[in-house]
Protein backbone atom coordinates (compact mmCIF):
# COMPACT_ATOMS: atom_id res chain seq x y z
CA UNK A 1 0.00 0.00 0.00
CA UNK A 2 1.44 3.74 -1.02
CA UNK A 3 2.43 5.95 2.06
CA UNK A 4 0.86 8.98 2.23
CA UNK A 5 3.92 10.61 1.38
CA UNK A 6 4.05 9.29 -1.99
CA UNK A 7 0.23 10.01 -2.43
CA UNK A 8 0.80 13.66 -2.31
CA UNK A 9 3.14 13.46 -4.59
CA UNK A 10 1.05 11.84 -7.09
CA UNK A 11 -1.45 14.08 -6.49
CA UNK A 12 0.67 17.38 -6.79
CA UNK A 13 2.06 16.20 -10.11
CA UNK A 14 -1.53 15.13 -11.16
CA UNK A 15 -2.22 18.24 -10.18
CA UNK A 16 0.53 20.36 -11.97
CA UNK A 17 -0.28 18.53 -15.68
CA UNK A 18 -3.46 19.12 -14.85
CA UNK A 19 -3.03 22.76 -15.36
CA UNK A 20 -0.95 22.34 -18.16
CA UNK A 21 -3.59 20.22 -20.25
CA UNK A 22 -6.35 23.00 -19.63
CA UNK A 23 -4.06 25.54 -20.90
CA UNK A 24 -3.55 23.69 -24.35
CA UNK A 25 -7.16 22.82 -24.30
CA UNK A 26 -7.87 26.76 -24.13
CA UNK A 27 -5.53 27.25 -26.74
CA UNK A 28 -6.38 24.83 -28.91
CA UNK A 29 -9.78 26.18 -28.63
CA UNK A 30 -9.18 29.07 -29.31
CA UNK A 31 -7.19 28.15 -32.54
CA UNK A 32 -10.29 25.61 -33.93
CA UNK A 33 -12.56 29.11 -33.77
CA UNK A 34 -10.28 30.68 -36.12
CA UNK A 35 -9.09 27.65 -37.96
CA UNK A 36 -12.39 26.42 -38.82
CA UNK A 37 -14.30 29.80 -39.77
CA UNK A 38 -11.04 30.12 -41.99
CA UNK A 39 -11.81 26.98 -43.43
CA UNK A 40 -15.28 27.23 -44.18
CA UNK A 41 -14.76 30.65 -45.79
CA UNK A 42 -12.26 29.32 -48.08
CA UNK A 43 -14.97 26.59 -49.54
CA UNK A 44 -16.73 28.62 -51.51
CA UNK A 45 -13.60 29.29 -53.14
CA UNK A 46 -13.10 25.33 -53.79
CA UNK A 47 -16.81 25.44 -55.23
CA UNK A 48 -16.37 28.21 -57.38
CA UNK A 49 -13.07 26.27 -59.22
CA UNK A 50 -15.05 23.00 -59.98
CA UNK A 51 -18.01 24.91 -61.47
CA UNK A 52 -15.71 26.37 -63.87
CA UNK A 53 -14.50 23.26 -64.30
CA UNK A 54 -17.42 21.94 -65.19
CA UNK A 55 -18.55 24.56 -67.63
CA UNK A 56 -14.81 23.52 -69.32
CA UNK A 57 -15.60 19.64 -69.56
CA UNK A 58 -17.50 20.07 -72.24
CA UNK A 59 -14.67 20.87 -74.51
CA UNK A 60 -13.18 17.94 -76.55
CA UNK A 61 -9.64 19.89 -75.90
CA UNK A 62 -9.38 19.50 -72.03
CA UNK A 63 -9.00 15.73 -72.56
CA UNK A 64 -5.77 16.29 -74.55
CA UNK A 65 -4.51 18.98 -71.53
CA UNK A 66 -1.44 17.20 -69.30
CA UNK A 67 -3.30 17.50 -65.96
CA UNK A 68 -5.96 15.38 -67.81
CA UNK A 69 -4.66 12.83 -69.28
CA UNK A 70 -4.71 9.13 -68.33
CA UNK A 71 -1.45 7.86 -68.06
CA UNK A 72 -0.40 4.03 -67.20
CA UNK A 73 0.13 4.11 -63.02
CA UNK A 74 3.77 3.41 -62.47
CA UNK A 75 4.62 5.79 -60.14
CA UNK A 76 2.42 6.82 -57.15
CA UNK A 77 3.31 10.02 -55.25
CA UNK A 78 1.13 10.73 -51.98
CA UNK A 79 0.68 14.43 -50.87
CA UNK A 80 0.20 13.35 -47.34
CA UNK A 81 -1.16 16.45 -44.07
CA UNK A 82 0.15 16.21 -40.63
CA UNK A 83 0.41 17.76 -37.60
CA UNK A 84 4.34 19.04 -36.05
CA UNK A 85 3.41 18.41 -32.30
CA UNK A 86 1.68 15.47 -31.11
CA UNK A 87 -0.85 15.37 -28.00
CA UNK A 88 -3.61 15.29 -30.85
CA UNK A 89 -5.39 12.02 -29.76
CA UNK A 90 -5.86 9.78 -33.22
CA UNK A 91 -4.98 12.64 -35.65
CA UNK A 92 -1.98 11.41 -36.95
CA UNK A 93 -2.32 7.89 -36.67
CA UNK A 94 -5.70 7.68 -38.32
CA UNK A 95 -4.34 9.55 -41.42
CA UNK A 96 -0.52 7.31 -41.56
CA UNK A 97 -2.98 4.32 -41.02
CA UNK A 98 -4.67 5.43 -44.41
CA UNK A 99 -1.49 5.97 -46.09
CA UNK A 100 -0.29 2.63 -44.79
CA UNK A 101 -3.44 1.00 -46.40
CA UNK A 102 -2.66 2.89 -49.80
CA UNK A 103 1.35 1.06 -49.96
CA UNK A 104 -0.07 -1.98 -49.26
CA UNK A 105 -2.27 -1.49 -52.61
CA UNK A 106 0.87 -0.15 -54.39
CA UNK A 107 3.24 -2.84 -53.09
CA UNK A 108 0.87 -5.55 -54.50
CA UNK A 109 0.82 -3.91 -57.60
CA UNK A 110 4.05 -3.19 -58.58
CA UNK A 111 3.75 0.37 -58.29
CA UNK A 112 6.97 3.04 -57.10
CA UNK A 113 5.40 5.43 -54.07
CA UNK A 114 6.13 8.37 -53.20
CA UNK A 115 5.46 10.84 -50.54
CA UNK A 116 5.34 14.62 -49.67
CA UNK A 117 4.89 15.03 -46.32
CA UNK A 118 3.08 18.00 -44.98
CA UNK A 119 4.06 17.80 -41.39
CA UNK A 120 6.89 16.36 -39.43
CA UNK A 121 4.50 13.59 -37.96
CA UNK A 122 4.40 12.54 -41.41
CA UNK A 123 7.77 12.88 -42.34
CA UNK A 124 9.53 10.74 -39.50
CA UNK A 125 6.69 7.64 -40.25
CA UNK A 126 8.01 7.95 -43.48
CA UNK A 127 11.58 8.23 -42.88
CA UNK A 128 11.41 4.46 -41.42
CA UNK A 129 10.15 3.03 -44.87
CA UNK A 130 13.61 1.51 -46.95
CA UNK A 131 11.95 1.69 -50.47
CA UNK A 132 9.62 4.89 -50.07
CA UNK A 133 10.80 7.91 -51.47
CA UNK A 134 10.44 11.14 -49.69
CA UNK A 135 10.48 14.13 -52.08
CA UNK A 136 9.68 16.86 -49.74
CA UNK A 137 8.67 17.72 -45.95
CA UNK A 138 6.80 21.10 -45.67
CA UNK A 139 6.38 21.78 -42.03
CA UNK A 140 6.42 25.97 -41.52
CA UNK A 141 3.09 26.68 -41.94
CA UNK A 142 0.96 29.44 -39.97
CA UNK A 143 -2.21 28.96 -38.36
CA UNK A 144 -4.04 30.90 -41.19
CA UNK A 145 -1.69 30.15 -44.12
CA UNK A 146 -2.58 31.52 -47.66
CA UNK A 147 -2.64 30.34 -51.10
CA UNK A 148 1.17 32.04 -51.54
CA UNK A 149 1.96 29.88 -47.92
CA UNK A 150 1.42 26.84 -50.09
CA UNK A 151 2.91 27.86 -53.56
CA UNK A 152 6.31 26.07 -53.36
CA UNK A 153 4.22 22.54 -52.64
CA UNK A 154 1.87 23.37 -55.54
CA UNK A 155 5.13 24.09 -57.47
CA UNK A 156 6.31 21.07 -56.76
CA UNK A 157 3.64 18.37 -57.09
CA UNK A 158 3.31 20.36 -60.58
CA UNK A 159 6.59 19.57 -62.07
CA UNK A 160 6.89 16.11 -60.52
CA UNK A 161 3.69 15.32 -62.36
CA UNK A 162 4.54 17.58 -65.39
CA UNK A 163 7.94 16.25 -65.46
CA UNK A 164 6.44 12.28 -65.72
CA UNK A 165 8.18 11.67 -62.81
CA UNK A 166 4.88 10.10 -61.21
CA UNK A 167 1.56 9.38 -62.88
CA UNK A 168 -1.10 9.86 -60.10
CA UNK A 169 -0.90 12.25 -57.26
CA UNK A 170 -3.13 11.53 -54.33
CA UNK A 171 -4.10 14.10 -51.11
CA UNK A 172 -4.48 12.56 -47.77
CA UNK A 173 -5.82 14.21 -45.19
CA UNK A 174 -8.37 14.85 -42.55
CA UNK A 175 -11.48 16.96 -43.25
CA UNK A 176 -13.18 18.65 -40.47
CA UNK A 177 -16.73 18.44 -40.28
CA UNK A 178 -17.67 19.78 -36.78
CA UNK A 179 -15.72 19.83 -33.35
CA UNK A 180 -16.57 16.21 -32.27
CA UNK A 181 -16.09 14.68 -36.08
CA UNK A 182 -13.66 14.55 -38.40
CA UNK A 183 -12.93 12.09 -41.55
CA UNK A 184 -9.97 10.95 -42.97
CA UNK A 185 -10.11 11.44 -46.50
CA UNK A 186 -7.55 10.30 -49.68
CA UNK A 187 -8.48 12.30 -52.83
CA UNK A 188 -6.95 12.09 -56.69
CA UNK A 189 -5.21 15.30 -57.32
CA UNK A 190 -4.04 14.59 -60.54
CA UNK A 191 -5.11 13.62 -63.09
CA UNK A 192 -8.05 15.71 -62.20
CA UNK A 193 -11.00 14.19 -61.84
CA UNK A 194 -12.15 12.02 -65.50
CA UNK A 195 -14.37 13.79 -67.38
CA UNK A 196 -17.36 11.26 -67.31
CA UNK A 197 -17.22 11.90 -63.37
CA UNK A 198 -17.37 15.67 -63.94
CA UNK A 199 -21.07 17.75 -63.93
CA UNK A 200 -21.55 18.93 -67.10
CA UNK A 201 -23.15 22.26 -67.14
CA UNK A 202 -25.10 23.61 -70.26
CA UNK A 203 -23.15 27.11 -71.35
CA UNK A 204 -23.29 29.46 -73.83
CA UNK A 205 -20.02 30.11 -73.45
CA UNK A 206 -18.14 30.25 -76.86
CA UNK A 207 -14.51 32.39 -77.47
CA UNK A 208 -11.74 32.32 -74.78
CA UNK A 209 -8.89 34.48 -74.46
CA UNK A 210 -6.21 34.56 -75.20
CA UNK A 211 -6.98 30.67 -76.32
CA UNK A 212 -9.02 27.81 -74.68
CA UNK A 213 -5.57 26.09 -73.84
CA UNK A 214 -4.71 28.63 -72.10
CA UNK A 215 -7.36 29.49 -70.24
CA UNK A 216 -8.01 25.19 -69.71
CA UNK A 217 -4.04 25.34 -68.00
CA UNK A 218 -4.88 28.45 -65.89
CA UNK A 219 -7.93 27.09 -64.72
CA UNK A 220 -6.51 23.12 -63.94
CA UNK A 221 -4.06 24.64 -61.86
CA UNK A 222 -6.18 26.96 -59.66
CA UNK A 223 -8.07 23.98 -59.10
CA UNK A 224 -4.93 22.13 -57.96
CA UNK A 225 -4.27 25.48 -55.54
CA UNK A 226 -7.82 25.13 -54.09
CA UNK A 227 -7.93 21.41 -53.27
CA UNK A 228 -4.45 21.74 -51.91
CA UNK A 229 -5.40 24.86 -49.94
CA UNK A 230 -8.44 23.21 -48.55
CA UNK A 231 -7.02 20.46 -47.34
CA UNK A 232 -4.32 21.92 -45.03
CA UNK A 233 -6.96 24.58 -44.11
CA UNK A 234 -9.41 21.34 -42.96
CA UNK A 235 -6.80 19.68 -41.83
CA UNK A 236 -5.39 22.51 -39.89
CA UNK A 237 -9.18 23.09 -38.21
CA UNK A 238 -9.24 19.52 -37.19
CA UNK A 239 -5.70 19.03 -35.66
CA UNK A 240 -7.43 21.67 -33.23
CA UNK A 241 -10.74 19.68 -32.74
CA UNK A 242 -8.68 17.15 -31.76
CA UNK A 243 -6.34 18.52 -29.76
CA UNK A 244 -8.92 20.41 -28.11
CA UNK A 245 -10.60 17.10 -27.63
CA UNK A 246 -7.89 15.36 -26.21
CA UNK A 247 -6.61 17.35 -23.68
CA UNK A 248 -10.16 18.53 -22.08
CA UNK A 249 -9.81 14.08 -22.14
CA UNK A 250 -6.81 14.30 -20.20
CA UNK A 251 -7.98 16.63 -17.92
CA UNK A 252 -10.66 15.13 -16.87
CA UNK A 253 -9.34 12.04 -16.01
CA UNK A 254 -6.65 13.59 -14.06
CA UNK A 255 -9.61 15.10 -12.00
CA UNK A 256 -10.80 11.50 -11.56
CA UNK A 257 -7.22 10.64 -10.27
CA UNK A 258 -6.79 13.43 -8.29
CA UNK A 259 -10.10 12.06 -6.52
CA UNK A 260 -9.18 8.62 -6.65
CA UNK A 261 -6.08 9.39 -4.49
CA UNK A 262 -7.25 11.46 -2.18
CA UNK A 263 -9.90 9.64 -1.11
CA UNK A 264 -6.98 7.04 -0.97
CA UNK A 265 -5.03 9.51 1.49
CA UNK A 266 -7.72 10.08 3.75
CA UNK A 267 -8.69 6.48 4.04
CA UNK A 268 -4.63 5.92 5.20
CA UNK A 269 -5.35 8.78 6.96
CA UNK A 270 -8.25 7.73 8.76
CA UNK A 271 -6.67 4.25 9.23
CA UNK A 272 -3.57 5.86 10.76
CA UNK A 273 -5.48 7.61 13.32
CA UNK A 274 -7.56 4.99 14.02
CA UNK A 275 -4.46 2.72 14.63
CA UNK A 276 -3.08 5.78 16.81
CA UNK A 277 -6.38 5.49 18.90
CA UNK A 278 -5.85 2.14 19.68
CA UNK A 279 -2.54 2.23 20.58
CA UNK A 280 -3.23 4.85 23.26
CA UNK A 281 -6.49 3.16 24.49
CA UNK A 282 -4.28 -0.01 25.18
CA UNK A 283 -1.62 1.47 26.70
CA UNK A 284 -4.09 3.29 29.13
CA UNK A 285 -5.99 0.18 29.76
CA UNK A 286 -2.35 -1.52 30.90
CA UNK A 287 -1.39 1.22 33.41
CA UNK A 288 -4.59 0.67 34.81
CA UNK A 289 -3.55 -3.45 35.25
Amino acid sequence: MPSTINLKRQIRSIKNTSQITKAMELVSASKLRKASEYALQSRDYYDLAIEILSILSVKPELAQQSFFEQRTLKNHLYVVVTSNSGLAGAYNSNVLKRLTDELIVDSAKNYHSHVIAVGNKGAQFVRRFKDLNLEAVYAEYKDQPSANDIRPLLLNVINLYKDHKVDRVTLIYTKFKSTISQQVRSTQLLPIIELEDLPVTETKISNFEPDLESVIDQIAIRLIEAELWQAILEALASEQAMRMMAMKNASDNAKDLIEDYTLELNTLRQASITQELAEISGGVEALKD
